[in-house]
């Protein structure tokens, strides 16, 4: 991706003396550093089109690149070719030099997604993510924690179909309504990094997607009072694992003691699958649905899910020694 330097990016690097690195270029430079972009371009490659008689294609690490940018930032197509045009520190990431060459527009990005929804490459890079990290040390051990949460979607109807997305559902959590989907994850109890996902509606019970979560060489598996009593999914996917989700501790209006203590242990454990979840939502802004359809936002799930579990391995990845 290097190229001669042009004088308006010789200006955006050079002209400014005064300016200080952000906590964003700080963040650029290290997933610069840690994202394996061959081994993610590797997977897309062949779904990508070709040079031919048209209008030569955009560099497929540059179209991957600004689609990591629209999920580190939260960035819709139109804003994310704004951001671009507006940052200096979002074209340097990119490798776009405005003295020789525009920002690919939104349709463009638009484009780009669709090539990834369609080919159901999205689940791809998150396996390939996984491999990668396995490659570098962070094997999968002997724990799984499970858990889901709740992507909200728009509950109105002032739309042009006069209806809510029908595959989106509504749901009860303690006393409060929520309409969305559901994010099902598997993740390591040790690395704290995801494994597997599932997508589905809102109104879907946690119970239900376990199996697919599970790698099957567990020999724990955590999770909170929803997967209470499920022993038998457990031991129909991972055999030899034990089940360490937590109890229900309320009967008859009375405490048992004993159960709550021993839920606050296996929780020290379990608190670990809300860093991934934080990573998501929080950070990468993923508490709400950005698209209509399951399919279209399980493939910004799964992408999110990827580039959750490089942050957070970033260390780990950055360490001395590392290959």
């Amino acid at each position: 991706m290097m190229k001669q330097q042009t004088l308006a990016m010789a200006a955006d690097q050079g002209f400014e003396r005064h300016r200080k690195p952000t906590r964003r270029d700080a963040f650029l430079e290290t997933m610069n550093r840690v994202v394996p972009w061959d081994a993610l371009c590797a997977v897309v490659e062949p779904h990508y089109p070709k040079k031919g008689n048209g209008r030569p294609p955009i560099g497929l690490e540059r179209m991957l690149r600004i689609h990591c940018l629209q999920h580190w930032f939260n960035l819709a197509d139109l804003a994310c070719e704004e951001a671009l045009y507006d940052s200096a520190s979002l074209r340097r990431f990119a490798g776009i030099d405005l003295g020789s060459e525009p920002v690919p527009d939104a349709t463009t990005l638009l484009k780009f997604r669709r090539l990834l929804e369609q080919h159901k490459l999205a689940e791809r890079l998150f396996a390939e993510v996984g491999r990668v990290l396995q490659g570098s040390g962070m094997t999968l051990k002997t724990g799984t924690i499970v858990d889901a949460t709740i992507i909200a979607a728009p509950s109105s109807t002032k739309n042009a179909d006069r209806q809510r997305d029908p595959e989106m559902h509504q749901t009860r959590k303690g006393k409060q309504w929520y309409f969305g989907m559901k994010l099902h994850i598997g993740v390591d109890s040790q690395s704290g990094l995801a494994h597997s996902a599932v997508v589905t509606p809102a109104n879907i019970h946690d119970k239900h997607p376990l199996p697919d979560l599970l790698h099957g060489q567990e020999r724990r598996v955590y999770g909170d009072s929803a997967y209470t009593s499920q022993k038998g999914l457990i031991r129909g996917k991972a055999p030899k694992a034990k089940d360490f989700t937590n109890e229900r501790v309320r009967k008859a209006g009375q405490v048992d003691e004993a159960k709550r203590s021993k839920n606050r242990s296996k929780s020290k454990i379990r608190a670990r699958v809300e860093h991934v979840f934080g990573v998501v939502k929080r950070l990468w802004g993923f508490s709400k649905v950005r698209y209509r359809g399951l399919a279209k936002n399980a493939g910004r799930a799964f992408t999110a899910l990827a580039l959750a579990n490089i942050y957070l391995a970033r260390h780990r990845l950055m360490a001395p020694g590392r290959p």
